[in-house]
């Protein structure tokens, strides 16, 4: 493996090709014996300028003119909660009267150890306070979640953007 030097001539030619508007890999090959990265790294550490962009890499392309698309809007029907997820599980869902406010009872709430399939595994809390725990309730089948907390995890997207044009405004 030859490893070349940059002499003086070669900083010459390569100061003269960069302000002539070549690009690095262009430079490399007239120089020859010389990569593009190698010529990088000599144009950054002579300092050379920035070369101006030509009109035609600043100048904005135009836009292909596309022909108008009508667009059918069909309305889906809106589901209230979670009914997909219960029909794809079976599971007979009741609306709530009373929102589920993250108020787990003290005797259904768990520990990481103490988390099996068959318990629910939504973390309520900080993770890293002493008060942290894991709802613990009975999970659905296949779920790691209980059916409260899986109407919060598994939402309809449609839903969700609702939500958050809500929340927005």
């Amino acid at each position: 493996m030859t490893v070349l030097t940059w002499s003086d001539e070669r900083v010459e030619q390569l100061k003269k090709l960069w302000e002539s508007g070549l690009s690095a890999s262009q430079i490399a090959a007239e120089l020859g014996n010389v990569t593009r990265n190698a010529v990088i790294g000599k144009v950054h550490r002579l300092g050379l300028s920035g070369r101006a962009k030509s009109p035609a890499a600043t100048a904005p392309r135009q836009r292909k003119p596309r022909p108008a698309q009508h667009m059918m809007r069909v309305s889906r029907p809106v589901s209230r909660g979670n009914t997909a997820l219960a029909h794809a599980f079976e599971v007979e869902i009741e609306p709530d009267p009373i929102a589920y406010d993250n108020v787990v009872p003290m005797s259904q709430r768990l520990s990481l150890l103490e988390l099996s399939e068959a318990t629910c595994h939504w973390p309520v809390g900080d993770p890293a306070s002493p008060d942290f725990f894991f709802c613990g309730g009975k999970a659905l089948t296949g779920l790691p979640y209980c059916v409260q907390h899986s109407r919060i995890a598994y939402q309809p997207a449609g839903d969700r953007r609702r939500q958050q044009a809500k929340t927005t405004r």
